[in-house]
Parts: C-alpha cells; sequence; structure tokens
C-alpha cells in the first residue's frame, strides 16, 4: 500500500515529529538508503537574515548517493544541473511535511533515455526511505 502523497513532480508524507525531529529522521531514512547529505540550506534563518521576514522552520537538503551519481554523470555531464535530489522539511500545524523532488521527473528534462534506469533507482531508494517516516 503505497502511504505517500504524489503529484506530477514530487512524492511526500506528513508525520506528528516536531520539526527538529523530523529533519533528524528524514536525514538517517536517508542515509539507510545510501544517500548523504551535501547541502543544507535553512530557509527560515536565510530569509531572516536576507530579507528581515519570518517564516516557518523549512530546510532544503541536498541529497546525493554517489554511485548513482556516478552512473548519471558517465550518461551526461549536463545532469548536474539537476542534481542533488532535493528533499523539503518544514513544520505545518504543530506536524512535519517532506517532500521530494521525483528524480524521474527531474530527469526527463534532459530527454536521455539512458539516464531513466538511474532516475528509477534513485526514485525507489528515496520512496523507501519517505515511507519508513511515513504513519
Amino acid at each position: 500500500m503505497d502511504t505517500l502523497t504524489r503529484t506530477p513532480h514530487s512524492f511526500g508524507t506528513r508525520i506528528a515529529a516536531p520539526y527538529a525531529t523530523a529533519v533528524e529522521q528524514v536525514k538517517e531514512a536517508l542515509r539507510e538508503e545510501g544517500f548523504g547529505i551535501l547541502s543544507e540550506i535553512d530557509v527560515q534563518q536565510v530569509l531572516k537574515e536576507k530579507r528581515n521576514v519570518d517564516f516557518r522552520p523549512y530546510v532544503i537538503l541536498g541529497a546525493c548517493n554517489p554511485p548513482l551519481a556516478e552512473r548519471a554523470f558517465s550518461a551526461d555531464l549536463d545532469v548536474g544541473l539537476l542534481l542533488p535530489c532535493n528533499v523539503v522539511v518544514y513544520q505545518d500545524d504543530g506536524a512535519s511535511v517532506v517532500e521530494v523532488a521525483d528524480p524521474e521527473a527531474m530527469l526527463e528534462v534532459l530527454k536521455r533515455p539512458e539516464l531513466l534506469p538511474v532516475a528509477s533507482e534513485a526514485k525507489a531508494k528515496l520512496e523507501r526511505a519517505i515511507e519508513r517516516l511515513a504513519p
């Protein structure tokens, strides 16, 4: 049974965990599927510092699975424009929302059939990671 919400460009879930806990749970679930975090953007902090705007807790995680990235780069060097895999976590009404950019949708932009197996494998790993969090 699919426990994830889906859009044409993403999939995700809503979890009861507080934001800080959810961020750590997401990082751990990604690690279990072979993803490391290459970048972490604290959107709340950036908007406060740059625009003096109060915003909800929100982080953008740039996740990378090195073997999959290597295969993608071997197929098309321009794939770097679409990497790493983006995962967002944000606070919403006392819960946390986790959304992942769908690798198949992202790599479709390049119109390179040889990237489809890499995108499909990345998607499967990311789905498994997020499903671990789903209620």
